[in-house]
């Protein structure tokens, strides 16, 4: 109202101005009109001053009017100025009663910050862009809250929406933010949250991580495969995972819920209730193992269930498989402490609080422990400390410190092996493995013997080494892969080679390249390589190689273990020559033989012609045919018919014996009656008995039954053997003749108890024309065993001879009594036969008498 009523008197003023200058003017025309020209100026001048006076009058009543008046609102002005300031000093009062900062933005979207600026930039001084700071929420609020806030300020600037958000720090302060428009400002409050609002807020807070902990917990639990539940205080089900339904089997958890299902059946459920009991009271508690039948099978489960204030929960394990691992892993762990208790090394190990767990025998056999000590599960301390007692360790001058030293293996990522030198001499090596559960295990391996071992193969390797170098004989030996690796200086020296190459280990081809300038052939070094490096079985090998200069070696490839080779190389010049000059020798005695042979057998064949027409004449005398005999004529006749029957006796066997050689001689086999050639070829004997005064004793079954032989041979052999028992034995004593019989041979032997033979005569006594009379009346060519193991032989068997010197002679001769054992023994192979004796005309035409045998005296030798 006090500005409409200046304006008015502004306007009053203004006009009256305005009809005082206009009155002033209307006179300038009658002035004009009647003082023409000299009066015009005097007048305007009057009139311009009094305008200026009424002017200057009525401005200066105008002032007088605007200066009360302002006087006036000078005081209200303040009076209202004091109010506001009182209202601004109780704002900023309210203000600053609590940490908050006032945000406004006007129209120019400028932000204004108002309020404790150090809630927002953490204690710093506020500078010229602090408003930025607060505003840059990002660099003081959590990233969550600084995305909330912005984008809720942004929405209010741009429509107006209010809001109310609880933001928290990167300090951890608890901080409010309210938003709304004001007075067409957008207006942003933060504050600090009072203690009341910020236990609300952490309580919401841990509401909220609790509603997601609890959703988690939730998930995963119905995630395991073990059934999960929750009892009220009444004891039912309150809530079950998702395991617990399908092994109750139910469609859903609240079908499962309100059906009240039970895993496990009142008795165990009673256990369990029983085991909780037994926890509450102070007492030991063990886990319930329960069977159920889970998804329609019966399992074994764990069960464990503890008490809540508004009930109980559990959990069931399904540990079937795990009982079946477990009773494997008993298993394998017992076979594995039985196959540790036969193992010579010594084995201990110790748990993470260094306690001995195991022990095999070894371990308490090395230590000489006493059982009692170590079930107590000692330290492994106590142990070290317990040896030393026993001085069962080597001495340490800082014991503590060496013990130190060994338990550090505790602490080890690596195994690490030590060498442990005992008072009695033994050497332990020890190898201390750390196990991922954080013990130990230690390995004790007595090496004493090992390293005794080893000492005693350097010293007889070096032995050796000097051995083969002493040896006269060269000695090689080539590895697998056909390289020299020793030889002795004799092998150098023979072979003119470098004794600095078996260090280059040359191959073998190399050395028999250098070596077969001494010794050009080539087959015995293809031999010798054949050997070293052949690839087919390995075999001994032998050949021999003769030098340039006419020595002669015979070398021998004797294979090694692990592929390896012995080459032996032996100087045989002398015996070699020797060998020559002696097969010389022999060659020229065969020949003397053959020549002898060839003469015996013409001169046997020339002799028998004679022979004959001497037996045919002598039997024509005897028979009286041409005419009487007397006495004496008769004797004579007699003589000359036994001399002449016992020559072609050792005619007969000569020419048999060249026919053996000759492989013409064949046998006539038939059923002998064993008997019966038996005293045929006694009865050929009887004269011999009588004169020489002798017994024969006959030990012949009955049923000694035949065999299949030719029977002419057979008293031939018996006749010849027993002519050798008269003829060595004394009067008075007895032959002994005896057959017997097995399931596959015939055994017929003779014995004679005369003075025997010594073992050189008896060696040689079935060898052609050897004779010994041995002081005996016994004399004859040395046919008769000859001819003896000649035909047994020929049958397929065999002739034994026991004889000592003062205890007689038995030889006995074994014939087969089956068909095909007749085969085992082939005939001497036949030598070349003799050529036969020129044809000659006989003197007369008598055919020949063989007798069989004669009764006449025949000798024949051994």
């Amino acid at each position: 109202m006090g500005v409409g009523r200046a304006t008015h008197v502004r306007i009053g003023v203004g006009a009256l101005a305005l009809t005082t200058a206009s009155a002033a003017f209307a006179e300038l025309p009658e002035a004009a009109a009647a003082h023409p020209a000299r009066e015009i100026h005097s007048v305007a001048a009057l009139a311009i001053f009094g305008g200026l006076v009424a002017f200057a009058v009525i401005l200066s009543l105008l002032h007088l009017y605007e200066r009360g008046r302002w006087t006036r609102r000078e005081r209200e002005l303040a009076a209202t100025l004091d109010v506001l300031r009182g209202a601004h000093d109780r704002a900023e009062m309210l203000l600053n009663a609590e940490r908050q900062i006032i945000v406004t933005w006007d129209q120019r979207s400028e932000p204004v910050v108002e309020g404790d600026i150090s809630l927002a930039i953490h204690g710093e001084r506020p500078t010229s862009g602090y408003a930025r700071r607060v505003l840059a929420f990002g660099t003081w609020l959590v990233p969550a809250d600084a995305t909330a806030v912005e984008t809720a300020v942004e929405t209010l600037r741009a429509r107006g929406t209010g809001f109310a958000l609880s933001l928290r720090s990167q300090t951890g302060r608890s901080i409010e933010a309210h938003g709304q428009a004001v007075a067409g400002r957008a207006l942003l409050r933060l504050r600090e949250t009072s203690q009341e609002r910020c236990e609300i807020a952490d309580l919401r807070a841990a509401l909220d991580e609790t509603r997601r902990g609890l959703s988690a917990l939730s998930g995963l639990l119905d995630a395991i495969p073990q059934p999960v539940w929750r009892r009220n205080r009444d004891g039912g089900l309150s809530w079950v995972n998702a395991a617990y339904v399908a092994a109750v089997e139910a469609e859903s958890r609240e079908a499962a819920l309100d059906a009240g299902l039970e895993l496990f059946d009142r008795p165990a459920r009673e256990t369990i209730a029983r085991e909780e009991a037994a926890r509450f009271a102070g007492l030991t508690r063990s886990v319930p193992r329960l069977s159920a039948i889970v998804a329609g099978n019966r399992r074994m489960l764990d069960v464990f269930e503890t008490g809540l204030e508004t009930g109980r929960v559990g959990i069931a394990i399904d540990v079937s498989e795990l009982e079946s691992v477990r009773a494997d892993l008993q298993r394998q762990m017992n076979a594995n402490v039985r196959t540790l208790d036969q193992l010579p090394t010594a084995v201990a190990m110790f748990d993470v609080s260094q306690r001995l767990i195991f022990h095999n025998a070894a371990y308490r056999q090395l230590w000489d422990l006493d059982q009692a000590f170590l079930d107590s599960r000692p330290s492994d301390g106590e142990i070290l400390d317990h040896l030393r007692a026993e001085r069962k360790l080597e001495e340490h001058a800082d014991f503590r410190g060496w013990k130190q030293g060994v338990l550090s293996a505790y602490r080890a990522a690596e195994a690490n092996q030590t060498w442990w030198y005992l008072p009695d001499g033994r050497t332990l090596r020890v190898v201390a493995d750390p196990n991922p559960q954080g013990g130990l295990t230690y390995l004790f391996d007595d090496v004493s013997d090992r390293l005794n071992a080893e000492s005693r193969y350097n010293a007889l390797r070096r032995l050796q080494a000097e051995t083969l170098d002493t040896l006269a004989e060269p000695v090689a030996v080539f590895g697998a892969d056909g390289r020299l690796s020793l030889a002795n200086r004799a092998f150098f020296t023979v072979w003119r080679l470098d004794p600095e190459m078996v260090e280059e280990r040359p191959h073998v081809d190399a050395v028999i390249a250098a070596c077969r300038a001494l010794a050009p052939a080539e087959e015995p070094w293809l031999d010798i390589r054949d050997a070293v490096v052949g690839l087919e079985a390995r075999t001994a090998r032998t050949c021999r190689l003769e030098v340039v200069d006419g020595t002669v070696l015979d070398c021998a490839a004797q294979p090694l273990p692990e592929g390896a080779t012995l080459l032996t190389l032996i100087d045989v010049t002398a015996s070699v020559n020797v060998e020559r000059a002696l097969t010389e020798k022999n060659d020229a005695l065969e020949k003397a033989a053959q020549l002898r042979d060839t003469f015996v057998h013409h001169v046997s064949y020339e002799l028998r012609s004679p022979l004959t027409n001497i037996i045919g004449f002598t039997q024509l005398l005897g028979d009286e045919t041409v005419g009487a005999l007397n006495e004496r004529q008769r004797e004579y006749a007699d003589h000359i018919m036994r001399s002449s029957a016992a020559l072609l006796v050792i005619i007969n066997d000569i020419l048999d014996l060249a026919s053996i050689d000759a492989g013409s001689l064949e046998l006539q086999r038939e059923e002998v009656d064993v008997q019966a050639t038996v005293e045929a070829a006694v009865r050929g004997i009887e004269d011999r008995l009588a004169e020489s005064h002798i017994t024969l004793a006959l030990d012949v079954p009955e049923d000694i039954g035949s065999v299949h032989a030719d029977g002419k041979r057979v008293r031939q052999i018996l006749f010849n053997l027993l002519s050798n028992a008269v003829g060595f034995s004394d009067a008075g004593q007895r032959v002994e003749v005896q057959a017997r019989r097995t399931a596959q041979e015939l055994l017929l032997s003779v014995r004679d108890h005369g003075r025997g033979m010594p073992p050189e005569i008896a060696d040689s006594v079935f060898n052609r024309f050897e004779s010994h009379t041995l002081g005996t009346r016994h004399r004859g060519v040395g046919l008769g065993l000859s001819i003896v193991r000649s035909f047994v032989e020929l049958h397929g068997g065999r002739v034994l001879l026991e004889t000592a010197p003062g205890s007689g002679t038995r030889v006995t001769c074994t014939f087969p009594t089956d068909h095909a054992g007749e085969a085992r023994r082939a005939p001497p192979e036949p030598k070349a036969p003799l050529p036969p004796p020129p044809p000659r005309k006989p003197i007369l035409t008598l055919q020949p008498i063989r007798p069989e045998p004669p009764t006449s005296d025949r000798r024949t030798s051994p």
